[in-house]
């Protein structure tokens, strides 16, 4: 879409006070606020619709997780034994495994929270229509109590306008809705991009970083294996 699920919110949810003073000076002021009712419940599908979107997401993103702690774990205890069979070149693959296990984590775990995030702020928006769509029932009722009063006068004379409980109602829509859903931060824009030389250098700089890595988890195991 070409804006924000919670902008559409926002202008639906706003729009819909609109929608009741058009109906006041509308021919067909019902059928007016039944739309708008419909409108509302097309919405609510929408966003349910991106709710079952996320919640697979984390799911997925919570299994990847736990097989790659799982991974981890495997490999912590395959590197003990190549440590103690003396296959450094072994446990130098182990160690390096688990460094990529290391490196996905924590996106993991962030495309995690995000996803909490994600589905807390759909279900506020569910929450939020369907709370709007009760408050624009309510009118219609209201509206449909009226105009049946008006046509049918008591003793004591005509009965109310009709006009007035819309403008009421209005007046209660425009202040039950003032506060704007806010939209979603956006990310920053990337750095500039580094010329082939200086991509070379720092490639190189990374695989000389890992490998002190490696060598110096490498001889952490040594010192705990000897320790025990």
């Amino acid at each position: 879409m070409a804006d924000t699920m919670g902008s559409r919110v926002a202008r639906i949810i706003s729009g819909s006070v609109n929608m009741l003073i058009d109906a006041v000076e509308n021919s067909a002021p019902e059928a007016v606020m039944a739309e708008a009712v419909r409108e509302i419940d097309a919405a609510v599908g929408e966003v349910r619709a991106e709710l079952g979107r996320a919640a697979a997401g984390k799911h997925l993103a919570n299994s990847r997780l736990m097989d790659a702690n799982r991974r981890h774990e495997d490999l912590a205890d395959q590197i003990a034994i190549a440590v103690k069979e003396g296959r450094d070149d072994l446990a130098e693959a182990g160690i390096a495994q688990q460094m990529d296990i290391e490196a996905q984590i924590p996106v993991l775990e962030h495309a995690i929270a995000d996803a909490n995030a994600e589905e807390r702020e759909l279900e506020g928006y569910v929450l939020a229509l369907q709370a709007k769509k009760r408050e624009m029932q309510d009118e219609l009722a209201r509206y449909r109590a009226s105009t049946a009063a008006a046509a049918a006068p008591g003793p004591d004379g005509p009965g109310p306008t009709p006009g007035r409980g819309i403008d009421e109602a209005v007046r209660r829509a425009d202040s039950a809705f003032d506060r704007v859903l806010a939209k979603r931060m956006g990310t920053p824009a990337r750095p500039g991009t580094p010329t082939a030389q200086t991509a070379a250098q720092l490639a190189e700089l990374e695989d000389l970083q890992r490998t002190n890595r490696i060598k110096e988890r490498l001889a952490a195991a040594k010192a705990s294996r000897e320790v025990t």
